[in-house]
């Protein structure tokens, strides 16, 4: 077994001491050092293959610069986005982050929250599933810095960063609204999420504010499990029917991506037939023959402020809370026509 290089090796080696070696290798800034000297040490560490001790270091600092995240699907488009944001953040304060996919399970989503408490990771960023309320009052109990982003719980305060979805969702069926559509339907997943219920709820209070009655029929809730099969039961439903929807907003690109799938098959027209809004975007919809009109999320936004605010919590610069709704902006393309 080849021998663990230390400080004290290199220190023999350059002829310095480890007190010098260990301010070099440890601190971005050289100060009053010799500039030779300190490239002198860091080529010298490089050629003996040194490697930080971490633990040692986390157990002298009391920190472990990692952050843990858990995402609720790292497969979708949005997710894999908002985690690269987090990471090439997180990389600028020098802090490596550790994520993993709760797949809206809340057995899941415990089982990672474990394993990243248990690895001592100096904050977490948040997207939690239903019934994660135990948890994360858990964490407060704990005093371990978290923030929540895409989604929150409304009765826990707790630091966030999210979507106005209601506004954006307002804004997306009063466009529909606005190009003379009048059958206008929804479809959402059926959960009790906070961020779910406010798109749905912006479904609906901006048909009521447009004088255009909400026939229940019209809003379609679908089971994430048999994603789908429901979706493709409530498209049909909607549209090959009388009185048919002329127009469908799409709680989420996945759901959107399996009724694209169906329509496309059954041979409807976008937009002459129906127009059709999703929330997100995807590049998949780039190769439809009428690219769909969509909610950006403010991505790049969101990640990077979730990381700032942590870091700042995790530092004590921040005790009150930091709650942040921001604005989403509909990119208007082929598949709605005014």
């Amino acid at each position: 077994m080849n021998k663990k290089i230390s400080l004290k090796d290199i220190a023999n080696a350059v002829g310095v001491s480890t007190a010098l070696v260990s301010y070099v290798l440890n601190n971005k800034k050289e100060g009053r050092i010799n500039k030779a000297v300190a490239e002198k040490i860091r080529a010298t560490a490089l050629a003996m293959n040194y490697r930080t001790n971490q633990i040692a270091r986390s157990l002298k600092t009391n920190k472990t610069n990692t952050i843990g995240l858990i995402l609720a699907d790292i497969s979708n488009p949005f997710s894999a986005a908002l985690a690269r944001v987090i990471e090439d953040e997180a990389d600028k304060y020098n802090y490596t982050v550790i994520f993993g996919s709760s797949d809206e399970n809340p057995e899941k989503y415990k089982k990672i929250l474990d394993a990243l408490v248990n690895r001592q990771v100096d904050g977490l960023i948040l997207s939690p599933p239903e019934h994660a309320e135990p948890q994360i009052k858990d964490l407060q109990q704990q005093q371990i810095p978290f923030i929540l982003i895409d989604r929150y719980f409304p009765g826990i305060e707790t630091n966030y960063v999210v979507l106005d979805n209601y506004k954006a969702a307002y804004e997306a069926t009063q466009h529909l609204v606005d190009c003379g559509y009048k059958r206008i339907g929804m479809i959402n997943y059926a959960s009790s999420l906070f961020h779910l219920q406010e798109r749905t709820r912006g479904y609906e209070e901006a048909l009521a504010a447009s004088d255009i009655n909400l026939h229940k029929r019209y809003l379609r809730e679908v089971n994430a499990a048999t994603i789908k099969e429901v979706t493709e039961k409530a498209v049909q439903e909607l549209l090959q029917t009388e009185a048919s929807a002329d127009a469908l907003l799409f709680g989420s690109n996945i759901i959107a991506t399996h009724a694209v799938k169906y329509i496309n098959q059954q041979k409807f027209n976008v937009p002459k037939d129906v127009a059709l809004i999703c929330f997100d975007e995807t590049d998949a919809f780039d190769l439809f023959y009428a690219p769909l009109t969509f909610i950006r999320q403010p991505v790049k936004e969101m990640g990077q402020l979730a990381v700032q605010q942590l870091l700042e919590n995790i530092d004590g610069k921040k005790e009150s809370l930091q709650q942040v709704s921001m604005k989403g902006e509909l990119i208007v393309r082929q598949s709605t026509v005014c």
